[in-house]
């Protein structure tokens, strides 16, 4: 697209004196605002649309106008460098180290059956099509992985954060996000061309990455928690922010000068930083910035696409997007099943980890730098990244109602809890049109005894442990859960209540369990509190009647103090 020459001359960041990295910048956020407004109303993801807003600067001309006299290829490469450090720094910061050993099982064996299956299938095509063994392996591998920010994003969306299905795809994207670091590490001596034999070379770049990881692991634990502490004595937040950022760059450049690569060097860095006991405070400076580090990273992406070459091989974008998400979501159902996982909880973390996803894009990255694809191949397989990460949402709205229909065709068996999984269960059997109650407070309390003065059968569930203990000593069907859990709602028979009753006023988890109750049994009928008029038309929205403490306040508040005067007057 050439702009005429008044705007072109305006647009151009070389007669303005303007840094061209900046000038990019600045048109990046203003296109990324412009493109949020409509996703957001199109329930998409924002990532995503991010990559088509670079796809869109790159193919329009805008960029070449911004950087005229200016090699844009070098600008481009730079923000996408940038993008990537960003990114490995965000992931570093966020890795739940600690939580491993809770979910172990599934990390390891669901995610490294799901790597294994998806670059096995993926590397046999590959081969089969002629293409050469090392750039298949490494493109296999990229392709399994899966969009860990789409994905727990739509949970999310979903009020589904807490579903079995959320968690096997958190599972599964912790054991992607370590190998990820191990083939960053290794991508050189697979792709490289010197006359090392390949475990020779894979060994040495293990035993590199080994020795960082432990000096920078001495490092965490011995001379940064103390430079830290002296810094918070201070009490300038500022300081603070400078030394972590210090720490942080100071990392990643050691990373690179040991030849393992910026990318592994801000992981490292974040994983330190986010060992230290000042890590919420770290946390609460940082993540106001991630969603920032995601557009710059998804935009440069974005900016590497030709628009010409996709559509030369616009059916060959449409056969890869499709095996690739028939291929994905197979293994990951399969997986799921293996675990012992409900049918819902299978289709979910299939149709949220179906996609390839941001790392697919760095180690794609990584890869071209040391061994450069032919154009139209690594043009064909961003777009793939891109549309399949789009879908995401959509496919995750319809897993629902995939799952519904299957279960009418005979195909999904309903789930069934083993014996003894939870205790008490025998009651649960016999409720039959029964009302559930969560939380037991005041409120939850007297609904309980008036529903039960006139012999309605309740189920009561709470997170006060002696709550739920005096309840059973009462013989009243009660268990100690959460309500946003997916397997407690199960366990109440949910679908043979009648109604529900939210008896707290807190909303999000309210809705949050709402959104699940509603997979089971949309008729239901809901009650619910909230404390603000703003909660109670969110709440009537989603078809709850709702009680609006403050407006019951309000009118009682306007009685007794009617009948004060009134009372006086009679006397």
């Amino acid at each position: 697209m050439i702009l005429p020459p008044s705007i072109a001359s305006l647009l151009a960041a070389s007669s303005l004196n303007i840094a061209p990295l900046f000038a990019v910048f600045a048109v990046i956020l203003v296109f990324s605002v412009l493109v949020s407004l409509v996703l957001v109303k199109a329930r998409q993801s924002l990532l995503v649309g991010y990559f088509i807003c670079g796809v869109v600067m790159a193919n329009s001309g805008l960029i070449d106008q911004i950087l005229v006299h200016k090699d844009s290829a070098d600008v481009i490469h730079l923000m996408a460098e940038i993008g990537v450090i960003l990114l490995m720094f965000t992931l570093g910061v966020e890795f739940p180290l600690k939580e491993i050993r809770y979910i172990w099982r599934i990390t390891f064996l669901g995610g490294a059956m799901q790597m294994t299956l998806t670059t096995g299938i993926i590397f046999i095509i590959g081969l089969a099509f002629g293409f050469p063994l090392a750039p298949t392996f490494v493109v296999a591998v990229a392709l399994a992985l899966s969009s860990t920010a789409v994905s727990l994003k739509s949970f999310q969306d979903l009020g589904l954060s807490n579903h079995p299905g959320a968690r096997l795809s958190l599972s599964i994207a912790l054991f992607q996000d370590m190998l990820v670091i191990l083939f960053i590490l290794l991508l050189p001596s697979i792709l490289g061309t010197n006359e090392q034999s390949i475990l020779v070379a894979i060994g040495l770049s293990l035993g590199k990455g080994l020795l960082f990881m432990l000096l920078a692991g001495l490092l965490g634990a011995y001379l940064i928690p103390k430079l830290l502490d002296a810094v918070a004595r201070t009490r300038s937040r500022e300081l603070f922010t400078l030394t972590v950022i210090g720490l942080c760059a100071t990392i990643a450049y050691a990373g690179s000068a040991m030849q393992l690569g910026l990318a592994l060097g801000s992981f490292a860095a974040g994983l330190i930083v986010s060992g230290s006991i000042y890590s919420h405070r770290i946390l609460s400076d940082i993540l106001p910035f991630k969603d920032l580090l995601l557009t710059v990273f998804f935009v440069s992406v974005g900016l590497l696409i030709d628009l010409q070459v996709v559509i030369d091989n616009w059916l060959l974008v449409i056969a890869g997007v499709t095996a690739l998400l028939i291929v994905k979501a197979t293994v990951i159902t399969l997986v799921a099943k293996s675990m012992k996982l409900p049918s819902i909880a299978a289709i979910l973390s299939a149709a949220s980890l179906a996609s390839s996803g941001e790392f697919t894009i760095v180690l794609l990255t990584q890869a071209q730098a040391i061994s450069p694809l032919p154009d139209e191949i690594g043009q064909i397989i961003l777009v793939c990244t891109g549309i399949s990460m789009g879908l995401v949402p959509t496919l995750m709205r319809l897993a629902p109602k995939l799952h519904i229909y299957l279960e009418k065709q005979g195909w999904c068996k309903k789930h069934q809890h083993p014996q003894g999984a939870f205790s008490r269960s025998n009651r649960m059997l016999e409720l039959e049109d029964h009302a559930i109650i969560f939380g037991y407070g005041p409120v939850g309390e007297a609904l309980n005894h008036a529903l039960r003065q006139h012999n309605i059968p309740t189920l009561v569930i709470d997170l006060n442990a002696e709550t739920i203990q005096q309840l059973y000593k009462d013989n009243q069907p009660a268990l100690f859960a959460d309500a946003t859990h997916h397997e407690i709602l199960e366990l109440a028979k949910v679908k043979q209540a009648r109604f529900l009753a939210y008896t707290f006023p807190h909303i999000e988890v309210t809705i949050q369990s709402l959104k699940m109750v509603r997979l089971y049994h949309p008729e239901a009928q809901i009650f619910a509190r909230a404390k603000f008029g703003s909660e109670v038309r969110q709440l009537e929205k989603l078809g709850v009647q709702t009680i609006h403490d403050e407006r019951e306040s309000g009118q009682a508040m306007v009685n007794l103090g009617l009948s004060a005067y009134l009372v006086e007057e009679s006397q």
